[in-house]
């Protein structure tokens, strides 16, 4: 018996996200039945975060148990060949038994992409949300920092309670702007000078430093849609409604009517999942 971990990307687009459900096709669906057609064995997938309907993935990790001695390049081209163009398996790796996709990370990082310009860029669509109003990235970048630590997220939990606890350790939170289109590359991000002090102030009329705007959230676990509410909370600040001290209060009262909307799925990739 071998334990096998696939590193995936994926355009999320046409799938109904990760999980098998009974509305659409499902990535999970999809790589289960190659799997089990390259095997001859009934598989089912273990995996680092379940994505929803239109997320993409740069880095999703999900692992199983097979009998099949196929050696793990070889094993990787011929998944390849049989998969669909819009999923793409970037490494098998032979992994110990005890390694879980799931229960083995230490955290993840996802990442939000706003097209932030005047006008949208229909080969960005589907990849990005557009956004036409100009935003206030360095503002928002003082904001999301009220987000690290430990904290009860049911503020920007969809349908609070989903899971046990809703409490999660955020350990990184960066706003970036980003020239043309690296969204398969990690970025160097120059972190601006931290906010000082609470302003009348409006966004600005043009941003500056490049059209699309990165948020980058690293945590042991996600709520359900966590990241894109906070996404939404993150625009009210740089449109200049909300001052980054509001973050905290919203976290504080745990109502999530006070946060902002949810965005759309399209603009959201799970870059990666890390393991010890």
């Amino acid at each position: 018996m071998r334990n096998l971990k696939l590193t995936l990307a994926y355009d999320g687009t046409k799938y109904v996200g990760w999980q098998i459900q009974s509305n659409g096709q499902a990535i999970q669906e999809v790589l289960e039945r190659c799997l089990s057609r390259l095997t001859g064995e009934e598989v089912k997938l273990l995996v680092a975060g379940r994505t929803d309907s239109g997320v993409h993935a740069l880095g999703q990790v999900c692992s199983f148990r097979t009998n099949s001695r196929i050696p793990c390049h070889g094993f990787r081209d011929a998944l390849q060949n049989i998969l669909p163009d819009d999923i793409l398996v970037r490494e098998v790796e032979e992994v110990p038994l005890d390694f879980h996709a799931t229960f083995s990370a230490k955290c993840k990082h996802y990442r939000y992409v706003i097209l932030n310009s005047k006008y949208p860029n229909p080969f960005a669509q589907r990849y990005a949300y557009h956004y036409h109003v100009a935003l206030d990235s360095d503002v928002m970048h003082a904001a999301a920092q009220e987000l690290l630590g430990t904290h009860d997220f049911r503020c920007f939990e969809t349908r609070w309670p989903n899971k046990a606890t809703s409490v999660r350790t955020i350990l990184h939170a960066a706003v970036t702007r980003q020239t043309g289109w690296p969204i398969f590359t990690y970025p160097q991000p120059t972190f601006s000078q931290p906010y000082a002090s609470p302003r009348a102030r409006s966004a600005p009329a043009e941003p500056i430093g490049g059209e699309f705007l990165w948020i980058d959230l690293v945590a042991n676990g996600f709520l359900y849609n966590m990241v894109r509410t906070i996404v939404g909370t993150l625009i009210r600040v740089g449109r200049g409604y909300w001052e980054p001290s509001d973050i905290r209060r919203i976290i504080k009262q745990q109502d999530r009517t006070l946060a902002g909307e949810t965005v759309p799925p399209q603009g959201l990739y799970l870059v990666k999942a890390t393991y010890d």
